[in-house]
């Protein structure tokens, strides 16, 4: 099995991470308490951020030899702030494509996208009428249909009973082995890691680094 990430010695805003191996075509699960740098992980993954110290290696290549624009559409972070365009469900698609100079999807994949996403309800369906937890999922349906080798999920089930979590979140990882993608997710529920994940990272307490006069 190939290795997608591995990570040595990586520093970053004080924290200092365990040396990571994330297997590629696998769904990796991030756990850990608050504060010990979980989304951080994320951003140093896709290039939004770069570590202070110590090798990020994507594909058997250091991260920083990619071009920062190609390797944030190829490996896909889904934030936890949800951005959604005023208009209906089926807008956002079409305003989420044009952005990238893309040609919207058809209905039946944005159907099939919400779908996984435990989500059953018209395309035409207003936004602003959607609940915490029916935003979230529309915005991880968005970038689900883009199809991406690597997606970042950043708790996508935070605003979502543990019913429609698990449903979710083995759906998403049903469609991302059948396609041969690899999943990252970030999650406080151990359970879904504990049911879904081939590897669970579970970060230590952090432990920031002190500087002595």
């Amino acid at each position: 099995m190939n290795t997608l990430f591995s990570l040595r010695t990586v520093r970053q805003h004080g924290l200092c991470y365990p040396d990571i191996d994330i297997a590629e075509g696998c769904t990796s699960f991030i756990t850990g308490a608050s504060g010990c740098g979980k989304s951080s992980l994320f951003c140093l993954l896709n290039g939004t951020a770069q570590a202070e110290s110590g090798t990020i290696v994507y594909r058997s290549r250091p991260i920083e030899d990619y071009e920062p624009l190609a390797l944030r559409r190829e490996v896909l972070l889904v934030g936890q702030q949800v951005f959604l365009f005023d208009g209906s469900i089926q807008d956002n698609f079409a305003t989420f494509y044009e952005y990238r100079h893309k040609p919207c999807p058809s209905a039946a994949t944005m159907l099939a996208m919400l779908a996984l996403c435990q989500l059953d309800m018209p395309l035409h369906t207003a936004c602003a009428h959607l609940s915490g937890g029916e935003r979230q999922r529309v915005y991880v349906a968005l970038f689900l249909s883009l199809q991406t080798p690597v997606l970042l999920l950043d708790e996508p089930s935070a605003a979502l009973d543990a019913h429609t979590a698990h449903a979710m979140l083995g759906a998403l990882h049903a469609h991302c082995q059948a396609r041969g993608a690899s999943l990252l997710v970030i999650s406080h529920d151990v359970s879904l890691a504990q049911r879904y994940a081939h590897t669970h990272i579970a970060l230590p307490t952090p432990h920031k680094e002190q500087n002595h006069e």
